[in-house]
C-alpha cells in the first residue's frame, strides 16, 4: 500500500518527465526547419541544389549535354512581374552557364521580396551547383524598378557517373518570390 507522500512523489516525477518530453518535442520543432534545410542541401532531396565557390576547370567540361529549363513564380501577395529572361539553355556537364531573371515592382511603394528555389527532377538537384544566385537574399525594388538578377551554375561532372540519372536530358530550375515578411514568418 502506497502512502500519500509516495503518491505525491510519483505524480511529481510523472509531471517532470512529461514536461521534459514536451520541452524536447518543442526543441525538435524549433530545430526542424534548419535541420531539414541542412539535410536537403547535403542530399539534394526536395530539389535543393549545392552552392559552389567557382565552376570546375575547363578540362572538366564533358560532352554530355543537358537542357536546363527556367521557371518563375510569385506569391499572390507580391505585386512583382518575375520571369526568366530565357526559358532554356543547353549546357555541357561541367560547363558554367550564366542566365538572368527579370523582376519588376509593379506597385507604387518599395517592396522587399525573397526567393526560394528547387531543381526537378529532384534526383538531379544534388548535381546542380550554383556559383552565384539571388535566392535567400532579400531584394528590395523601388516602385516601378526593373532589375536583372543573375544565376551562374554548372552541372557537376559526377552527374555522368550516376546511372540513376542516365535518362535525364532536362532539368528545371524553379524560383518562387515571396514578400520578405511572409518568408521570414515561415522560419521564425
Amino acid at each position: 500500500m502506497t502512502t500519500h507522500a509516495q503518491q505525491k512523489n510519483i505524480h511529481t516525477k510523472t509531471l517532470f518527465i512529461s514536461l521534459g518530453i514536451l520541452f524536447t518535442m518543442a526543441m525538435l520543432v524549433v530545430a526542424s526547419v534548419p535541420l531539414y534545410q541542412m539535410f536537403c542541401a547535403a542530399t539534394g532531396i526536395g530539389g535543393t541544389t549545392n552552392v559552389a565557390e567557382y565552376a570546375p576547370d575547363q578540362n572538366m567540361i564533358l560532352d554530355r549535354e543537358v537542357t536546363v529549363l527556367f521557371n518563375a513564380d510569385t506569391n499572390g501577395g507580391l505585386p512583382w512581374y518575375f520571369k526568366p529572361v530565357q526559358r532554356r539553355v543547353k549546357v555541357k556537364v561541367g560547363e558554367e552557364a550564366l542566365i538572368f531573371y527579370k523582376a519588376v515592382n509593379e506597385s507604387d511603394k518599395p517592396i522587399t521580396g525573397v526567393a526560394t528555389f528547387n531543381v526537378t527532377p529532384f534526383k538531379t538537384a544534388y548535381y546542380f551547383n550554383k556559383v552565384e544566385c539571388f535566392c535567400f537574399t532579400e531584394q528590395t525594388l523601388q516602385p516601378g524598378e526593373e532589375v536583372d538578377m543573375a544565376v551562374s551554375f554548372y552541372i557537376d561532372p559526377e552527374f555522368v557517373e550516376d546511372e540513376n540519372v542516365d535518362e535525364i536530358k532536362e532539368m528545371t530550375l524553379s524560383y518562387t518570390f515571396f514578400p520578405s515578411d511572409d518568408y521570414n514568418k515561415q522560419f521564425d
